[in-house]
């Protein structure tokens, strides 16, 4: 029994070190191509590590026209933190709405909400939020790809929220309503502070998926390039090389853009798992 229980582990290693270099192998690649010369990326592709490391791509990129590397850190940067902002604030606000609050039609609100997660139209939705935007004076720019997604608050967000909210003793709504604290008034002196490893976990989330978002990001700012971001302007080095595509230039931009994201989730690791499994406990 005891030799099937280590042969079992030894097999579940094994697999979880193949997944793991699975998953790493594409950033690995990318870090390693951003010290090659685009001709040794075209004419060694399989390789992995560079034969004569160079910086010279950091420095092409980084003084390149197309990549005005300190505009598109703050075109990427006050986008995102302001998109992680209203997600952790509307995610928490109506997470607790949903789990302590009690009014008339909140089962099928929830619902209603909750059918979003399995509609998908995909591009079909751009043109109405272009109107919507025109009428609001907004037009094609990041501001109004903003608007749209303060507006655009995630139904899992509130699903986490909720869970980890229905895990806290109802007790402590209790006490505070013993002392003239109201619904909103509990929230955020008593339940918000205890919400911060959820918080944290649904900010890194949204900062990973605003800061690499490219699709829509490029559709807004198509018009206007000094709103871009610096993941749709990483795109704009492949075109930088005088006759093949600088791959070299745009891998040395992809791993600029990767390292505020490893940042981030360095900051808040010790939330992350945390926050993900304690609501999972109850509701």
């Amino acid at each position: 029994m005891k030799r099937e229980k280590i042969f079992l582990i030894i097999i579940l290693y094994v697999v979880l070190t193949v997944i793991v270099l699975f998953t790493l192998f594409p950033v690995f690649y990318t870090i390693s191509g951003s010290f090659k010369t685009n001709s040794e990326i075209m004419a060694h592709p399989e390789s992995i590590l560079p034969i004569k490391p160079t910086l010279n791509n950091y420095t092409t990129a980084w003084k390149s026209t197309d990549f005005n590397i300190g505009l598109l850190l703050w075109n990427s940067t006050y986008y995102t933190l302001i998109i992680v902002a209203s997600t952790i604030l509307f995610s928490s606000m109506a997470g607790y709405s949903f789990a302590r609050g009690y009014f008339k039609g909140q089962k099928l609100l929830l619902t209603l909400f909750s059918i979003t997660m399995f509609i998908n139209l995909g591009t079909i939705t751009v043109y109405p939020f272009f109107k919507i935007l025109n009428f609001l004076h907004l037009g094609k720019s990041l501001w109004g790809l903003i608007v749209v997604r303060i507006f655009s608050v995630g139904i899992v967000n509130i699903y986490l929220v909720r869970g980890y909210v229905n895990s806290l003793p109802k007790e402590l709504d209790e006490a505070a309503q013993i002392d003239g604290c109201g619904f909103i008034s509990i929230f955020f002196k008593i339940i918000a502070p205890l919400l911060l490893p959820i918080m944290a976990t649904i900010g890194i989330l949204s900062f990973q998926g605003s800061w690499n978002d490219y699709l829509m990001p490029t559709i807004f700012t198509i018009s206007n390039p000094s709103q871009r971001t610096l993941i749709v302007a990483i795109t704009a080095l492949k075109s930088t090389g005088s006759a093949a595509s600088a791959w070299n230039l745009m891998l040395a931009g992809s791993v600029i853009a990767i390292l505020p994201v490893l940042v981030a989730y360095a900051v808040g690791n010790r939330y992350f798992i945390s926050g993900l499994t304690s609501g999972a406990l109850k509701g």
